[in-house]
């Protein structure tokens, strides 16, 4: 095959929570990727972190030639090629732009007075309330629920669409 032919931005569809490794897997290989990734807090019994996870689950984003497609089903972790038409789905330059600077948008997107959050630890746990200040560490929160003010540290809060 001619290796004049233009790469293109595929999509491949991986195993549950695998992304990340066969993001690796192919990189190893020597083929571009690229896995939208956002920050999203996880909560646990004894702690909140806010981790990376995919923007889309399951999918990752290869940039190759067709003919090379079918090799990447041999990685591990690669479950199959996603097809639109017949066809490889093609995913236009523009348009893989247009999701880097979502992204980029969303992550400079700060809190703002007004905004309902979850308190996400401790006693309040679930609770929701609305900013009322914002300071350095933590956030003056109105509990409309409880007609209380409450301040808690900005790592234990999420915006409520965001956990959605």
């Amino acid at each position: 095959m001619p290796s004049t032919i233009k790469p293109n931005w595929y999509v491949l569809y991986t195993a549950p929570r695998a992304e990340k490794q066969v993001n690796d897997r192919l990189k190893a290989k020597g083929t571009e990727t690229w896995l939208p990734l956002h920050r999203s807090p996880r909560v646990w019994s004894d702690r909140i972190k806010i981790v990376e996870v995919p923007l889309f689950n399951s999918y990752i984003f290869v940039r190759c030639r067709e003919f090379e497609l079918r090799d990447l089903l041999s990685v591990y972790g690669v479950i199959r090629i996603v097809y639109y038409n017949g066809k490889p789905a093609l995913v236009k330059e523009k348009e893989i732009e247009a999701i880097k600077e979502f992204l980029e948008q969303a992550a400079n997107y700060p809190l703002c007075v007004g905004e309902e959050v979850e308190i996400l630890t401790g006693s309040f746990k679930n609770v929701s309330g609305k900013v009322k200040k914002i300071k350095k560490n933590y956030l003056v929160l109105y509990l409309e629920q409880l007609g209380a003010t409450v301040s808690v540290w900005m790592e234990e809060v999420a915006r409520v669409n965001m956990l959605k």
